[in-house]
């Protein structure tokens, strides 16, 4: 049994499946997954009955991608969720834990954005299917064997499907896949009508129930900031300038992320570093100790790199990026309120991960309540709050001290003691905006954040395309870091939209949603933001990809 895993090691799971979790941090498998995983791993149906939030994802997830075959480049498992968000959730859980499975590609499945693409992804060979019943069934209409080939069936939240009618689609869809499938469904209540979907569809299945636990952190207050996923540094750096913390702790997904955010968390003057699994332990200490000690007031961290993380001085834990399931938000948050001390946890919530916040929520039995994020006017007033702190303990025994000097500096260089204090201000504050309208120049509100956009999660940008004329010649928005910037000669005259790029390069890219930044559709060509980090990698993934029938033929754009 490796330590990393702990108790999975001992569940059977595929190795390549035990290395993900280590990577994401996974050390015991949750009740609803200790018992689950060996009975699917069986190959026997079967019904669990869990709330969200006790890891019933990974419960089906893990044994799943274990049997799948990513050799074999035909749908192999199906995945039925009764909203698109969920079904998004449960897609991104299976794109990380099948991390180290070459070849084994994911497609979500859901209505309000293209069919086509969709269905090229199903054709080509994606291994996991993850949908929502009524788009399953359009794509049926289309093609009436397109689940002819799966051996796994999960309904997920069956009773939230048939409060949302989905029960003739459900049907339609049971007909559509071998008979000789193993068959999972998962439901927080079990009704008549889940009975009889039970009895009908479903082989001698065993029956697995599981209490949900609320976690109580009564000892942090909790927040979070709906903020868009390109907007996240911005974001961070400007709650910075509020936030009255002594050391901080921040939450990312990747080890990438931890480097990129301490270098500009570094470049701002902070005292910062990162740290993740490459880090070595002799480094790991020196971090830790730095933290103690004052020399260092934030690290950011991966969820692995922060076990065992125990510093008093923490106050504040920043969730950059949403945990993967509410268990590993407490473990975070925990990292503060320690010995009877008060702690603040900040969420940063992108709109796709509103659901997640509900479970949370739920799971905690705490609401995290939302905060705006700080105007120039409240960024302007805690600098000043800041200087005046740090000079009120000096000026009682100054002019004691330094008085004589004070004269003395005034006389040779010929001015007033108020222009020499204004001019030692100056180089004291090294440069630092110190009036509302240099704060305003220096710190330019982040578009869009702090509320939520109209009519729920629509893409981060506009599916409108830009007029011709003189907005042809408009120089690109500003591009955010980590991101490069790369140029398709489709647009708007060859009929494309920002959701048609959108959707090719997810299903061809293996690119999570947060992972694409703007597109720009113009009249004559478009504008992606891709990843920085693997560029070139994943422009040789998406070489053959067409949109519209045309080659997308993207490359790396240079503006000079």
């Amino acid at each position: 049994m490796t330590q990393e895993t702990g108790g999975f090691a001992a569940l059977g799971l595929n190795p390549n499946i035990l290395a993900a979790l280590t990577a994401v941090g996974y050390e015991e498998p949750s009740p609803i997954q200790a018992q689950a995983i060996p009975v699917i791993l069986s190959g026997q149906d079967m019904i669990g009955q869990a709330q969200t939030g006790t890891g019933k994802t990974a419960a089906f997830a893990l044994p799943i991608l274990s049997k799948i075959d990513p050799a074999k480049r035909e749908p192999q498992a199906l995945i039925l969720a009764p909203t698109r968000e969920l079904a998004l959730q449960v897609a991104t859980a299976f794109e990380t834990y099948s991390k180290q499975m070459p070849g084994l590609n994911v497609v979500a499945v859901y209505g309000g954005a293209p069919m086509g693409p969709q269905l090229k992804a199903i054709r080509q060979g994606a291994q996991v299917i993850v949908a929502t019943p009524g788009r399953l069934v359009d794509h049926l209409r289309r093609d009436e064997k397109v689940l002819s080939t799966i051996q796994y069936l999960v309904l997920d939240e069956a009773d939230e499907m048939l409060k949302l009618g989905f029960m003739d689609d459900l049907e339609v869809i049971f007909e559509a896949m071998p008979a000789s499938r193993q068959s999972v469904l998962f439901s927080a209540t079990l009704p008549h009508s889940i009975r009889a979907i039970a009895e009908k569809h479903l082989r001698e299945p065993q029956h697995i129930k599981i209490a949900s636990k609320t976690q109580t952190v009564t000892a942090i207050e909790q927040a979070h900031l709906m903020v868009h996923a390109d907007q996240k540094h911005a974001a961070v750096l400007r709650l910075l300038e509020v936030e009255d913390f002594d050391a901080l702790i921040g939450f990312v997904r990747t080890k990438q992320a931890t480097l990129d955010l301490a270098a500009a968390l570094e470049a701002k003057g902070y005292k910062a570093a990162a740290l993740n699994g490459d880090i070595a332990q002799n480094q790991r200490e020196r971090v830790i100790d730095s933290l103690k000690d004052g020399r260092l007031d934030i690290v950011i961290a991966t969820d692995v790199a922060a076990r065992g993380l125990d510093v008093p001085r923490i106050t504040h834990v920043m969730n950059v990026d949403m945990p993967y399931d509410p268990e590993s938000y407490v473990h975070r948050i925990g990292r503060t309120g320690r010995a009877g001390r008060t702690g603040r946890a900040l969420l940063l919530v992108t709109p796709r991960e509103r659901r997640m916040l509900q479970v949370i929520e739920r799971v905690t039995g705490q609401k995290v309540g939302e905060v705006k994020l700080p105007n120039s006017q409240q960024v302007l007033d805690a600098r000043i709050k800041k200087l005046t702190n740090s000079l009120a303990p000096l000026v009682a025994d100054a002019e004691a001290s330094h008085g004589d000097l004070l004269d003395r500096l005034t006389a040779d260089i010929g001015c007033s003691p108020r222009a020499l204090a204004a001019a030692l201000l100056r180089k004291a504050t090294n440069g630092q905006a110190l009036t509302l309208a240099e704060v305003e120049r220096d710190q330019p509100l982040v578009p869009g954040s702090g509320a939520a956009r109209p009519r729920g999660d629509r893409p981060e940008r506009s599916d409108r395309p830009e007029r011709d004329g003189p907005r042809e010649r408009r120089a690109p928005l500003p591009l955010a870091e980590g991101r490069a910037r790369c140029r398709t000669a489709l647009g708007a005259r060859d009929g494309i939209a920002a959701k048609n790029l959108l959707g090719a390069i997810l299903n061809e890219g293996g690119l999570a949603r947060d992972d694409i930044g703007r597109i720009q559709v113009r009249e004559s060509f478009s504008l992606v933001e891709l990843p920085e980090d693997g560029l070139d990698r994943l422009l040789g993934k998406l070489k053959d990809t067409r949109v519209g029938g045309k080659p997308l033929k993207l490359r790396r754009y240079r503006e000079d």
